[in-house]
């Protein structure tokens, strides 16, 4: 009697353990009775039937480092699902643009489940149907593209990329929130003409700078001396207007002075031009003496500027 009671106290803890369901906070557990649906058990302390009620595993996938640096993919089944988002690192893969460049793809994936029961029975393995999908999807965007188009636009992929997987895997209870390209690599030899294309296209703005700065130097000083030939002639034309409103003040005054005198002011100012030519034809003759041809009419002028000075 005794064994019997220990056997069925050892039975009763056995059925209380499997009976108590502890969920921690952000997961999730589907429970099936007899093979159907039940309900979805939420963060906190549950009692289920043990034997009429179980739980409904779901594949779940984790990445880890080996001890040569690389990353080992393990798929296992659990039995809780975790709502919280998760980071899915895909190995890289081969795809072609399309003008035929066949390059290496590294990316990531950002996903969050947000329906469980959905994430259970719509599809028989998540993490692999997530996986191809991304690889599928990313062929055919990459597709679609140039190399270069490809290589600048990595912004514009990933909204893309996002925007056709969170579609697709809305069926699925699961929301893609981003999916992030870690790298691109294009083939050694496409590295090297780029290469040579970007010393080319340096060497090109170079050359045009300089130019450039060339040209705007002999536009600089032509403007320079195209002010200065301005400055100069209005200068040159400034000392013409003195000097004329100069003369024109000298001959006011003279012919106030004439006037008084009751010579004619033409006579006297053609008797100083005679004399200024006289004067400079004389300068210019060192050796040549120089009579003038109308002695009378110079001796005249002269004392028509006497009685003037004298007035």
């Amino acid at each position: 009697m005794s064994i019997v009671l220990i056997i069925g106290l050892v039975l009763l803890v056995v059925l209380v353990s499997k009976g108590l369901v502890v969920v921690k906070q952000a997961q999730v557990i589907v429970i099936e009775r007899l093979g159907k649906y039940n309900r979805t058990l939420e963060s906190g302390l549950h009692v289920i039937w043990p034997v009429i009620d179980k739980t409904r595993q779901i594949n779940w996938r984790y990445v880890k480092t080996n001890l040569h640096g690389q990353k080992v993919v393990t798929i296992k089944s659990e039995s809780k699902i975790d709502l919280r988002e998760t980071v899915y690192d895909f190995p890289r893969q081969n795809v072609i643009t399309s003008d035929n460049v066949s390059i290496e793809i590294d990316a990531l994936l950002y996903f969050q489940i947000t329906d469980a029961v959905k994430s259970v029975y719509e599809i028989n393995n998540l993490p692999n149907a997530i996986e191809k999908l991304t690889q599928t999807t990313l062929r055919n965007v990459i597709g679609e593209l140039e190399l270069d188009k490809t290589l600048t636009s990595r912004d514009t992929i990933n909204n893309k990329l996002r925007a056709i997987l969170d579609e697709a895997t809305d069926k699925w209870g699961v929301k893609v929130n981003r999916v992030e390209l870690q790298d691109i690599n294009p083939p050694q030899e496409i590295k090297v003409a780029m290469e040579k294309q970007m010393r080319a296209e340096r060497d090109r703005r170079a050359k045009i700078l300089t130019a450039e700065g060339e040209k705007q130097s002999q536009v600089l000083v032509a403007e320079g001396e195209k002010e200065a030939k301005i400055a100069r002639a209005e200068g040159e034309a400034r000392a013409k207007v003195l000097v004329a409103e100069a003369e024109a003040k000298a001959i006011e005054n003279i012919s106030k002075a004439v006037a008084k005198t009751g010579t004619d002011p033409a006579q006297y100012l053609l008797a100083v031009k005679y004399i200024n030519a006289f004067q400079e034809v004389v300068k210019n003759n060192d050796k040549t003496i120089v009579v003038p041809y109308e002695s009378s009419a110079m001796l005249g002028s002269v004392k028509s500027l006497e009685k003037i000075f004298k007035s």
